[in-house]
């Protein structure tokens, strides 16, 4: 099962995230910004948004709010997101 091991800010909506399988990639989260609802309203305040965190292997915020990790690998790897990181 693939899951988020590790999440970081880059940018107003866009975070890099490192997945179980060793791969790592950044996604820019304007699709889900679109949303409406009480959950996704905060995560449209780039300085909430940017309170990412990693929780039961899924990007989370304050909020309670999470991504399906399988979903957003899947749609990492479809738009050539996503690449291998260099052993370190």
């Amino acid at each position: 099962m693939i899951e988020v091991t590790r999440v970081e800010h880059v940018s107003d909506h866009k975070l890099r995230v490192a997945f179980s399988d060793g791969s790592v990639g950044e996604w820019d989260f304007a699709d889900l910004l679109e949303r409406s609802g009480s959950m996704v309203q905060p995560l449209k305040d780039p300085a909430f948004f940017a309170r990412a965190f990693v929780e039961m292997g899924a990007v989370t915020w304050p909020n309670g709010y999470d991504v399906d990790p399988i979903k957003l690998y899947d749609d990492m790897l479809a738009a050539g997101a996503l690449r291998r990181k260099a052993a370190e």
